[in-house]
């Protein structure tokens, strides 16, 4: 009779992780925190939605991705984060950098190739970049980012300071060889690198089980040891509290994480797909069921934290910004030929 293999260990013995997805008592959060988590949302979201029009209108050029109906991932994350952390993600990035508190107007600036915007106008809607705010950038080649994210992991690391890098890509890019290059080099230096696989469930036009074996993307780390976790991406709580656990993990040396937010995205992968693969009730049920700030916008009301007077106030003052930021980008000068020749960097 075959003998039963043993438990895989780890390092230090232990049996080595298979995680499942998780199920915690509801998540809690204070008052202030839901009314930020909702404006910190709904910024995003009437951002995204003045970047689409602005599109239509020929304002913004090449490549534009939205991030409508994900926003409880970047979100949730960006709670557990401090100072001197590193996030970096793909070219549906303008989010991100919203949640890394970069001021809108610098952000629209740059998807108009505006002077003023945050790369000068160089970078566009995926390639925006600012160090200051620990924002590594959008990045255009898909899984091109993971690497770069085990490697700030690394200098964290040989720098000796307790910050995480924090690694987004879409379901999408799991497939993607350097992915998996990327995860057996974290786990073999133990790096502080949280792998967030934002799982929208189309990458580009294709479903995740018509182009992966494996569709419960957090184990994709186990041949690595590296511990998984599944997500409820569309609730920003539990995505603040599986975000927690990542982080403090990576802080006391015990990195990678590897999480799954299963989220999903309204609009097209790009503002030129018509998102033809699916149907109009499927999206539909989405937003009616799941939508991430309507369901903290329901909590705030039904605790009666704010009135529907209040939150349609922030409504307003939120589209206010937006708007403001439209003009500023629109008035910002187009960038000097001479910026061609800046930012190069020449190897003699």
């Amino acid at each position: 009779m075959a003998k039963k293999p043993s438990p895989r260990k780890t390092k230090s013995g232990k049996p080595a992780a298979r995680r499942k997805a998780v199920k915690t008592k509801s998540p809690t959060a204070t008052n202030e925190e839901l009314i930020k988590y909702y404006k910190d949302m709904l910024m995003m979201r009437r951002f995204e939605e003045k970047a689409g029009q602005m599109y239509g209108m020929g304002l913004i050029g090449g490549f534009c991705h939205l991030y409508i109906g994900q926003e409880a991932v970047v979100t949730g994350i960006q709670t557990a984060l401090k100072d001197g952390d590193s996030i970096l993600t793909s070219y549906r990035d303008h989010a991100h950098m919203l949640a890394c508190d970069i001021d809108p107007k610098v952000i629209l600036a740059e998807l108009t190739g505006r002077i003023d915007g945050i790369s000068k106008g160089k970078g566009g809607s995926m390639h925006m970049f600012s160090v200051e705010h620990g924002f590594y950038g959008g990045h255009g080649i898909v899984g091109a980012q993971v690497p770069i994210g085990a490697g700030l992991a690394f200098a964290h690391k040989y720098r000796k300071n307790d910050n995480v890098s924090v690694t987004y890509f879409g379901d999408g890019a799991v497939n993607q060889g350097q992915v998996y290059e990327s995860f057996n080099m974290a786990r073999l230096w133990n790096l502080p690198v949280i792998f967030v696989i934002e799982n929208n469930q189309y990458a580009m036009g294709t479903s995740l089980a018509r182009a992966s074996s494996e569709v419960e993307l957090f184990r994709r780390g186990e041949s690595f040891k590296i511990e998984g976790e599944m997500v409820d991406g569309m609730d920003v709580l539990a995505v603040k509290e599986a975000a927690d656990r990542a982080v403090a993990k990576c802080r006391a040396g015990e990195g990678p994480v590897l999480l799954e937010l299963k989220t999903y995205r309204y609009r097209g992968h790009s503002m030129s797909d018509p998102a033809k693969y699916r149907s109009k009730e499927e999206v539909s049920k989405m937003r009616a069921e799941s939508d991430p700030i309507d369901q903290v916008k329901n909590r705030i009301l039904n605790e009666k934290i704010l009135s529907e007077a209040d939150l349609k106030a922030i409504d307003k003052e939120i589209k206010a910004t937006v708007s403001e930021a439209a003009e500023f980008a629109q008035n910002s000068p187009e960038p000097d030929l001479s910026e061609l020749y800046t930012d190069v960097l020449v190897a003699e």
